[in-house]
């Protein structure tokens, strides 16, 4: 689990909600109309600019925002240059039955054992990777549409409160409930646009740059595993997907 994703959502509504209950009753801050007018709105609106598929989709996506830890790229550089190691010295088939952490990495050595030509090896595992962006950025869409409908639901509860507050300006017992629901409506809107549904947008944006990074090492790796790349060559074109920083530190150690 991301912790910083766990503890981000929880500090983020928790102190929403510690100043709510600081300052008075937590019920007046609970309005069925508003709750209606901005959730049920927002996921309609949402649901108006996606497939049906993406938007219950977007759902399983978002779990990767919270249980998905990527792999570091230093560790699958180690892993890429061992097998290559080995495919050097006793050819690919003796990768056949090897331990491999990486499902991508995984599947990109069997196809090298199963014989393929490298033109075809890169042409599957590149269409892996767009695939899996393009799955990525859907989801990621979806919640980027949440963080922009959720205010403008917020706005039309507040101007649908307004107008029913002005309409009912003789009967001073329908001015609280005009008056709440065009107050929260706005409060709604602006708590799940920047408390929940744009960070979560960020954070699937910044797994999904991560992750391409990752594929792209293995993309690389493999090839030079099937062209029988000197390991340490190999190793010193990986070394470039890591920082400057880090690459320094990882020479020094090699």
């Amino acid at each position: 689990m991301d912790l910083a994703t766990l503890l981000g959502l929880i500090g983020a509504l928790g102190v929403i909600i510690g100043a709510i209950a600081l300052g008075g009753d937590v019920m007046l801050f609970i309005n069925l109309p508003s709750i209606f007018i901005v959730f049920g709105g927002t996921a309609f609106a949402v649901l108006f600019r996606s497939t049906l598929r993406q938007f219950l989709g977007s759902f399983k996506v978002a779990m990767g925002a919270f249980f998905t830890k990527s792999t570091p790229p230093q560790t699958l550089i180690d892993e890429a240059v061992a097998l290559a190691n080995v495919a050097r010295r006793e050819g690919l088939l003796a990768l056949e039955g090897t331990e491999i952490s990486h499902p991508f990495l995984e599947m990109g050595i069997g196809l090298c054992i199963d014989g393929h030509p490298p033109e075809v090896v890169h042409k599957v595992l590149t269409k892996d990777i767009n695939l899996s962006i393009q799955r990525q950025e859907a989801g990621h869409n979806v919640f980027r549409a949440t963080g922009e409908v959720a205010p403008a639901m917020g706005m039309i509860g507040t101007l649908i409160g307004l107008v029913q507050m002005l309409a009912n300006m003789s009967d001073p017992k329908a001015i609280g409930p005009a008056m709440a629901v065009a107050l929260l409506t706005t409060l709604y809107g602006a708590v799940i646009a920047n408390a929940f549904a744009i960070p979560i947008a960020e954070k699937l944006k910044f797994r999904s740059i991560e992750e391409k990074l990752n594929k792209t090492l293995i993309l690389e790796s493999i090839s030079g595993i099937q062209e029988g790349l000197n390991p340490r060559v190999l190793e010193q074109l990986l070394m470039t997907y890591l920082p400057e920083s880090q690459r320094t530190v990882s020479d020094a150690k090699s």
